[in-house]
């Protein structure tokens, strides 16, 4: 019975439907700074453009503080993609000015490192890594950094477990996530290093914003996933309680009144009569 609450109550929090409608009006203030960065972006560096630029990132740090910060292990997770999406943050601003170019690949490789301590390495999923090392040395930019993005991608894509149900939507996200940050890079080196690229600009911005919202969006499946198990380890038989007292069947029984009450009866007075 535990066991099929517990199921039951993970299913209906990671369904894509409820944490749409749960996180999705979270996402308007990302999402209407990103329609202004592409109104207002100018080419020209300067400290408005660096504003315009991070506010984007900086919505999705407050989505992730939203849904729950402390020093327990129990936001471990959403602490190292916060602090990672800070330092992509730092790395946007600097990367404005060409002269800071190398500061801002160091800031971006940080980012992906608290990236993949935050992935983890289980599961390994060496399939995943082999194609990440091939397809690594196309990408044209700074080698310690293309191992980085390719390891951050391999971890990203080897949280999903098709094939053994392992797997949630939120993590599909982070894995479109690391996958769009390496397109968004390569786009980005190709058009520094080699040839120009028709709509550059666009193309890395869009699938740069798009790859840190996926990745944000992957704390919610840990805060609810790190909520079951610490309800199931600490307190099972009251969740259990909880679950079934909530319960449909629950809710429709009608509460049954005890017959002694019924069989109260109000003593008669006597009532005089003057004739």
């Amino acid at each position: 019975m535990l066991t099929d609450n517990m199921e039951e109550f993970s299913a209906y929090w990671t369904s894509p439907k409820v944490v749409l409608k749960c996180v999705g009006p979270k996402l308007v203030p990302f999402f209407k700074t990103v329609a202004i960065f592409f109104v207002l972006a100018t080419p020209s560096p300067c400290w408005f453009a660096c504003f315009i630029k991070s506010l984007p990132v900086l919505c999705l740090c407050g989505f992730v503080l939203y849904h729950g910060m402390s020093l327990g292990e129990k936001h471990a997770y959403a602490r190292r993609i916060l602090l990672g999406l800070l330092f992509s943050c730092l790395g946007d601003i600097l990367l404005i000015w060409p002269c800071c170019f190398m500061w801002g690949m160091l800031s971006f490789g940080i980012a992906h490192l608290l990236y993949i301590s935050a992935f983890g390495m289980k599961p390994l999923n060496p399939i995943a890594g082999m194609v990440c090392a091939v397809a690594g040395p196309y990408i044209v930019l700074i080698p310690i950094y293309i191992s980085l993005l390719m390891f951050m991608v391999w971890r990203a894509v080897a949280r999903v477990q098709l094939f053994e149900d392992l797997w949630t939507w939120t993590k599909l996200c982070s894995c479109g996530g690391g996958i769009l940050f390496a397109v968004s890079d390569f786009i980005l080196g190709l058009n520094m290093f080699r040839a120009p690229v028709p709509y550059s600009q666009m193309l890395v911005m869009v699938t740069y914003y798009a790859a840190q919202l996926g990745i944000a969006l992957s704390v919610v499946d840990s805060t609810s996933i790190a909520i079951i198990s610490a309800a199931h380890s600490t307190d099972n038989n009251h969740c259990c309680q909880h679950l079934n007292n909530t319960s449909p069947e629950k809710k429709n029984v009608a509460l049954k009144p005890k017959n002694d009450h019924l069989n109260l009866r109000a003593p008669h007075k006597r009532v005089k009569s003057f004739d």
